[in-house]
């Protein structure tokens, strides 16, 4: 466990995988005289191309056992009794989210509780919403970086949003980081379905006037070296990408907390 500033973080790390090579029994016995017919070259044939899954993005992996940034119970009591805030993210946020309760506190002096995971969709990061809920109550901001992994199943994000907000009610605030996903070998599936997850969040603002859009996705698009110089691969930042995002998170809160 490392700590930075008392943020608690716990990583898991998956187990390797082993390969077993098989090998091949001669057909012919080793006391035959007669010359052995010439053979054809061993050949193999290359591995199937990943499946692109129903939506052209492929299809989400197992992600109970990636890494995770989970604050311990003391902290997540603080923010809930200096009013501050609750994060619920995915792997951009395991990365980035120590650095933002950092920045956070400097400039606001707000508790920031992580419960960040790589590779998780919204539906579960719903889930541990409910569950905090239950057991420590809320501050009256949520921030939700989440969404990245919905690429896989676009339709169901709506869903989604609407329980968070019901979860919420309407005396907070959800802050809500729109996606954006556009690796190089599934480049426009990827951003087709980003697009989707974020007419879907801009959408729910008129139904939720306490839900508020930090707009990365327009943020990354506005300058066309943006993509190569804040993403490294198409989805989690660099170091340049980070402070960027977190940023606008800050402001974001900020504005939250004003209102």
């Amino acid at each position: 466990m490392e700590n930075w500033g008392g943020v608690s973080r716990r990583v898991l790390l998956t187990g390797a995988v082993a390969v077993v090579a098989v090998g091949v029994t001669p057909t012919t016995s080793p006391r035959t005289t007669t010359a052995s017919k010439p053979t054809a070259p061993m050949t193999t044939t290359p591995a199937p191309a990943p499946a692109p899954g129903k939506f052209g993005s492929g299809v989400l992996m197992p992600w109970q056992k990636m890494s995770r940034l989970i604050s311990d119970p003391q902290d997540i009591e603080c923010a809930v009794r200096t009013d501050g805030v609750f994060m619920f993210a995915d792997s951009i946020g395991v990365a980035g989210g120590a650095a933002l309760a950092q920045r956070l506190a400097g400039r606001t002096q707000d508790a920031l509780a992580l419960h960040n995971w790589s590779g998780r969709p919204t539906g579960p990061a719903a889930d541990a919403l409910a569950a905090w809920a239950r057991t420590y109550g809320l501050p009256g901001r949520i921030l939700m970086a989440t969404g990245s992994n919905d690429i896989f199943n676009p339709p169901v994000v709506a869903g989604q949003i609407d329980r968070v907000m019901s979860l919420v009610g309407k005396t907070r605030t959800v802050v809500w980081v729109n996606v954006l996903v556009s690796r190089r070998q599934s480049r426009a599936a990827d951003r087709s379905n980003s697009a989707w997850v974020n007419r879907q969040l801009t959408a729910a603002t008129r139904r939720h006037p306490n839900l508020r859009i930090v707009h990365w996705a327009e943020f990354i698009d506005a300058e066309p070296k943006r993509q190569n110089r804040y993403l490294r691969d198409g989805v989690h930042t660099t170091r340049l990408g980070q402070d960027a995002r977190n940023e606008l998170i800050v402001r974001a809160l900020e504005a939250a907390k004003a209102v």
